[in-house]
Order: C-alpha cells, then structure tokens, then sequence
C-alpha cells in the first residue's frame, strides 16, 4: 500500500481526472488532500502559474479539497488549515472535522511565528481531535529580487517551531519544505539557500529535535525533502533507518521522484512499508 501524505487539489496542472490517473499510474491508493490558506499578500505572484483562480480565503481553499473527496470517495484524507490568527480559526477546524470528516491539519504556511499563541491555540486543539499538523517552513534570504518581496518567509524558522513543538506535547507536528530539510544538515545553509547541496555535515538541528520530541515527524515532499536525502544517500539511508517510524512519503507535486530514490536505496521491505503507508495509517487510520 502507498498514501502519500502531502498533495493538493488542481495543483500544477492537475485537474480531479489527471490526479486520479497519476495516483493510479504510481500506484498510490491514497492521498492526502491539503488545503493552503493565507491572505493574498502572503503568497508569491509566481503561485498563479501552478493553481488555476485562487479564490479569497488562499491559493487553495478548503472547498477545492472537499470537491475532490465528495467526487472520488475512499480516494482522498481531507486536510485543513485555517489561518489561525483570525478569531474563529478553532471553530472553523471543529465545524470541518465534525461535518466533512476533517482528519489532518495542513498545509500551514504563513507569514508568523508558529509559536504564535493563536497558533498555539489551533495546535492544542488539533491534539485533542487527534489531527496531525503540517507546516512549512521557509527561510528569508537574498534572492536578488525586491518586488513584491525579497523573498518570502513561513514559519519564523526552526526555533519558533521548536517552541511550538514542546508547547504542544500532545500534537504530532509534521515538518515540510526548504526551511525545515535544511537542517539535516549543520553546515549553517538553511538561511542562505532554498536547496542546500554538498555532504551533510553533523549537527544538523533536526536531527536533534527528532530525537527530543516524539511528537515531531517528517513530510519528506517535494524537492527539499528529496534534496535532503541525495545530497547525501548514505547518510539519508543512516536517517531513515533511526527514524524509520516517523517518516512519511509525500510528494506534493505529481512525479515518482521519491519512490525512485526511496526503492534504490537498499532499505528493509519492512522499513518502505511504513514510510509508504505504516506510519501515515499510524497518525490517520482508513475509516471502514
């Protein structure tokens, strides 16, 4: 079996009938569908390129998410994140789970600190209704661009989210995007690159906070986590081994890059098998 845990609806050209081929092309049985919601000055122009009218509330809104689920039953986990500054974040979140059946908090990416207490307050409630968390974190760094920004910043880095993470014990938290990959590594590129390459260099933060925090898992989709793992295949292969039960694969775009690297890797059957699906069935269980 194969879910792959990061993905979203009508994404780089994917409409609901492309998604479905490409998931059975890989042969993906399940997928979770996340949402991105966040105020139009807090996304890239560029973003337009690879999601077609991106409706007020964010470049992907909840209700694309839920088209897709009611369109293709069993096919899809529903995911969503509102932005947790606004004041009815929590009700909102509660009302999704309740009526739609709601099972993962994501994607969050946002332009605040993720130990933000309104933040801190959504997370909380996610470990009560059982929800993983998903955040992107990205860093600001001379991009030579000035318009509309110089570059464009989720999370407030690797601290905030590491005081979010021992805020909320009870919260299984899932670590995704340029910001957070990075810091497999300790050779101090995560605020100077979006895609570090060369060996990994020990002392990499998020070595650290795995072994700190059983609450934190990783989101190994799309380029930064591919990039993670082959700057460096054998240490990748060091790094799934030791945390080889909370890593999941995802792959927010629409190719078989990870499967490929993840297969050539020389892993135990037993450890592809829960990267593929055991430890997403772990934190989300198939309904019967």
């Amino acid at each position: 079996m194969i879910i792959d845990a990061h993905n979203h609806p009508d994404w780089h050209g994917h409409n609901l009938d492309r998604f479905l081929a490409n998931m059975e092309k890989y042969k993906i049985d399940t997928t979770w569908l996340l949402s991105w919601e966040t105020p139009q000055d807090e996304w890239a122009p560029g973003t337009t390129s690879v999601i077609c009218d991106p409706g007020p509330s964010g470049p992907i809104p909840f209700s694309r998410c839920l088209s897709y689920a009611e369109r293709a039953p069993g096919k899809f986990i529903l995911g969503y994140a509102p932005d947790p500054r606004k004041p009815d974040s929590v009700d909102k979140l509660a009302a999704s789970i309740d009526i739609y059946g709601v099972r993962v908090c994501g994607e969050l990416k946002l332009r605040m600190m993720y130990d933000n207490p309104d933040a801190l307050r959504l997370f909380r409630y996610c470990g009560k209704r059982n929800l993983p968390v998903t955040v992107h974190i990205d860093y600001e760094f001379d991009t030579g661009q000035t318009y509309p920004r110089p570059s464009y910043w989720y999370g407030g880095g690797i601290e905030a989210f590491e005081r979010a993470i021992a805020a909320c014990p009870e919260t299984i938290f899932l670590g995704h995007a340029p910001g957070f990959w990075a810091h497999i590594s300790g050779d101090g590129k995560h605020d100077k690159e979006g895609y570090p390459t060369g060996k990994v260099v020990a002392g990499g933060k998020l070595i650290e906070m795995l072994r700190k925090y059983p609450n934190l898992y990783c989101d190994i989709s799309a380029g930064s986590g591919l990039n993670a793992f082959s700057r460096d295949p054998e240490f990748a292969k060091e790094f799934i081994l030791e945390f080889q039960d909370r890593i999941l694969y995802a792959r927010d775009y629409f190719d078989n890059k990870h499967q490929e690297f993840l297969n050539d890797l020389g892993l135990p059957s037993e450890v592809l098998a829960k990267i593929y699906a055991g430890n997403a069935l772990h934190l989300v269980p198939l309904e019967k």
